[in-house]
């Protein structure tokens, strides 16, 4: 296996680190919460590798892109890159619940739940997407107001969140 790369970047949602090898992206990993990841020895930091998804990152945080085009190497059981695979079939802008996104793999919400929760790629492989039956912003790596922030980005109609719920 190629050794793993990485490099920080910075992101409006907060520095992302990027981790993959010398023909594909691996894994995203928000970096402002509380237990910042931290790349383990023998990875190597490799800012010239992760150029054109940094390139795609701005983009897309400056509303110019749409759909990613770097390769990606999602690893994971074959259920889990089936959910990963359907993430990105949802479009820019739209959201889908759990349990229509269970529906439509043959699955249920809680599965689907546990493989978007696994999702090593953020943002790139949108699992911001995936909301509530009720349109609640529910569990995201990055945290709920980067959930938020990402579903404005895209000009999401479902943005009703949790917290005004709980008032």
């Amino acid at each position: 296996m190629n050794p793993m790369l990485w490099h920080e970047t910075d992101s409006p949602v907060g520095p992302l680190l990027l981790a993959g090898d010398a023909h594909a992206l691996r894994q995203v990993h928000f970096q402002a919460g509380a237990h910042p990841f931290r790349p383990p020895p023998g990875w190597r930091r490799e800012p010239a590798r992760f150029t054109e998804v940094s390139r795609e990152l701005a983009e897309y945080f400056g509303g110019e892109r749409r759909v990613f085009a770097v390769a990606l190497a999602m690893e994971g059981s074959a259920f889990q890159r089936s959910v990963w695979r359907a993430l990105v079939e949802i479009p820019y802008g739209a959201t889908l619940s759990y349990g229509e996104l269970a529906r439509r793999l043959g699955s249920v919400a809680r599965a689907v739940g546990m493989a978007n929760g696994a999702n090593p790629l953020p943002i790139v492989v949108p699992c911001h997407r995936v909301i509530g039956a009720d349109g609640s912003l529910t569990g995201f790596g990055g945290g709920l107001e980067v959930k938020r922030a990402l579903l404005e980005l895209e000009g999401a109609d479902c943005v009703c969140d949790l917290f005004s719920r709980a008032s």
